[in-house]
């Protein structure tokens, strides 16, 4: 399948690894549907980024931890810029730091709804409008995982960290479950990375904190997933599916 086959959707596209996925993403012939929660300046202005590129981009509000609002995305993404071709689920939350002993089932329940609930709506909605199967023409999911699956997030997240667990079990599975229907499943699973999901978090310089720990010495960019991401969504991964790509920098 062309790169310039159809709409991506960009969960939370609006900053950090979604923006710059949605950015590359339009440079190599993708039309963006740029969805986002609450801050619709910011996946506006990233839409508006990829138009003055001339390239074809639209932000579409969506909670996706509400099935209405998920399929209210998937159809409005269709309707403005044309056949959903592939998917990157990375919208999510952390939660906050907190031990578990401390933890709310608030926000448990956030989490896993965010995380988890609104990844699984999102890849169904994807496989249903791409799946051979039911008369799609195929396509491509890559979810965004998180090293924290495999480390633990001990004493700051460890919410957070099961959700990614999750969101491999969902790559993995997935994959195998239309892997004849036209449909290729993977994830990318980040380091540290510069972004502000550690500010929201709380802590703003975590990761200059933790970059003594990685082999590479140093943060990663969302640039640098980015490109991750687009070479699976891409036909030079033809023959991948269901692989789970660390890009941590040794971590």
């Amino acid at each position: 399948m062309s790169e310039s086959g159809g709409t991506l959707i960009v969960t939370g596209g609006g900053r950090g690894i979604g923006a710059a996925t949605a950015r590359l993403a339009a440079m190599r012939g993708y039309a963006i549907a740029v969805n986002y929660a609450e801050n619709a300046a910011t996946a506006s202005a990233v839409a508006r980024e990829i138009q003055q590129e001339n390239g074809r981009a639209v932000a579409i509000q969506a909670d996706i931890s509400q099935e209405t609002e998920v399929v209210q995305l998937f159809e409005t993404a269709e309707r403005t810029l044309g056949r959903v071709s592939a998917l990157v689920n990375n919208a999510g939350i952390t939660g906050g730091f907190s031990r578990l002993e401390d933890l709310s089932a608030a926000t448990l329940e956030r989490v896993l709804a965010v995380n988890v609930t609104g990844a699984m709506l999102c890849a169904r909605e994807a496989v249903r409008r791409m799946s051979k199967r039911r008369g799609g023409a195929g396509g491509t999911i890559v979810n965004i995982s998180s090293r924290a699956a495999q480390l633990g997030s001990a004493g700051e997240w460890i919410h957070y960290a099961v959700t990614k667990g999750a969101i491999d079990t969902l790559t993995l599975g997935l994959a195998s479950e239309v892997a004849n229907e036209g449909i290729r499943v993977n994830a990318v699973a980040p380091g540290l990375v510069d972004t502000d999901i550690h500010a929201a978090a709380g802590e703003p310089g975590r990761p200059q904190r933790m970059a003594v720990g990685i082999p590479l010495g140093r943060v990663g960019t969302p640039e640098e997933i980015a490109e991750a991401v687009v070479w699976l969504l891409s036909p030079g991964a033809a023959y991948i599916t269901g692989a789970i790509l660390s890009v941590s920098g040794g971590r």
